[in-house]
């Protein structure tokens, strides 16, 4: 690809600089620095009124439109004008100095990449607020924001971008073979490093994964293999997991998404099975008042409900008693107090009745 021509024409400011020399009586070099003065000054008071006029559409537009994501936008076009304007400024003063004429062909490269990179920045500074957006309204629908998987996200589109804005880079320069040398490089260097670090790709990889599909989010409890705990941080590599035993598990995301995962956020009410046994000796009558008993104390309790209490089994040392019943949330601290205040009120109904509950007793049979 080659350069475009300069906006201004070299050979003209030469020339004008000499007649300025010649009729203020100064050296040509002189006038050059003169001229280059005069330039920025008229340059950069354009610049600025421009910036002043823009800047005021720009506020007025954001105030219509009154939204976090619009004063991101804003904000954003605001720095990239007065820096493009600055860029400007010294593009057009520095072309009437005529000792940076050796330099220019590198001088027009270094500008071009400028400009280049400060589109990738505005691309990629724009987009980056639009998925902070996203994630919000996401959030505002019943999700939780992750910012971890957020921050993954945002870093793949603002390498996709600036790779893009490098390519353009590249192509500015007219060495034979520079793109395809420069294409097959990156494609060798990509296998190479992909080998390399392939473990970690996958871990980033199921990272992406994790944040598009969404198998569990921050602050869930869920069961991974022999272990349950709750979400406490997902990043690049790795999940953290807060285990009830207290300690802290960290499990990397590949495995966390190649197995099964059990999530209880959907568990709006646990369901809880146990079995209770009695002597062999506990009359009829009062077989008969156990499930009341027991249903009745479950109803008592706020957030649980009966579903069975059965007497189902002669054991081998007890009668045996099916409970069922339903905890009214899904978190496992509330299953343990209300099976806590059960286990009591159990205890306490079956001491008033006068019924034993079943356990092993040392017998002993003397032969005669």
């Amino acid at each position: 690809m080659s350069l475009p021509a300069n906006h201004v024409n070299s050979t003209a400011i030469h020339t004008f600089s000499d007649e300025l020399g010649h009729l203020l009586n100064i050296s040509s070099s002189t006038a050059e620095l003169l001229i280059a003065v005069l330039v920025f000054v008229i340059i950069g008071s354009v610049g600025w009124v421009s910036y002043a006029v823009l800047s005021k559409y720009i506020n007025r537009w954001a105030a219509r439109n009154a939204t976090t994501l619009v004063d991101e936008i804003a904000a954003t076009f605001k720095i990239v004008i007065m820096t493009l304007i600055g860029i400007l400024v010294i593009q057009f003063s520095i072309a009437p100095l005529s000792f940076l004429d050796p330099h220019r062909y590198i001088l027009t490269i270094v500008f071009l990449i400028i400009q280049i990179l400060l589109a990738a920045y505005a691309v990629s500074r724009i987009a980056t607020v639009v998925v902070d957006k996203l994630v919000d309204m996401t959030v505002q629908r019943g999700g939780k924001n992750n910012k971890h998987s957020t921050f993954i996200l945002k870093k793949v589109i603002t390498g996709v971008i600036f790779i893009i804005a490098f390519l353009l880079i590249l192509n500015l320069f007219d060495f034979p073979g520079a793109w395809e040398t420069t294409l097959a490089s990156v494609g060798i260097s990509g296998i190479v490093i992909a080998f390399a670090l392939q473990s970690t790709l996958s871990d980033l990889f199921s990272a992406l994964y994790i944040y598009l599909d969404r198998p569990f989010e921050i602050g869930d409890f869920i069961f991974v293999g022999d272990y349950s705990g709750t979400v406490k941080n997902i990043g690049i590599i790795s999940t953290r997991l807060q285990l009830l035993q207290g300690e802290e598990l960290v499990i990397s995301n590949k495995e966390l998404t190649s197995t099964y995962i059990r999530n209880f956020r959907k568990l709006h009410k646990r369901r809880i099975v146990f079995n209770l046994g009695v002597n062999y000796d506990t009359p009829n009558e009062k077989l008969k008042k156990i499930p009341w008993i027991i249903s009745e104390i479950i109803n008592n309790i706020e957030g649980a409900s009966p579903q069975f209490v059965s007497f189902n089994e002669f054991g081998e040392y007890s009668l045996k008693f099916f409970i069922s019943y339903f905890v009214n949330a899904p978190d496992y601290g509330s299953y343990l107090a209300v099976q806590q205040q059960i286990n009591l009120a159990i205890r306490e109904a079956f001491e008033r009745e006068g019924i034993e509950l079943a356990y092993l007793k040392n017998v002993t049979f003397i032969k005669r």
